[in-house]
């Protein structure tokens, strides 16, 4: 598992997943909770997503 996804993506991700999981529970839509997927590709740093396209957001090293 090769690391795909770069700081600013990780940054976005993680927010945007807590963002969606703290509105899951406070009394939001039972769809919410996808925000455990965009959480979950930020702490790892690899996203399945951007493996066909061959997209990667680190810094060319």
């Amino acid at each position: 598992m090769k690391t795909n996804v770069g700081g600013i993506d990780r940054i976005v991700r993680g927010v945007a997943g807590i963002a969606l999981i703290a509105w899951a529970l406070g009394g939001g839509p039972v769809w919410a909770w996808i925000g455990v997927v965009p959480l979950a590709t930020a702490a790892l740093g690899w996203c399945p997503a951007y493996l066909p396209f061959g997209i990667s957001t680190c810094a060319k090293k």
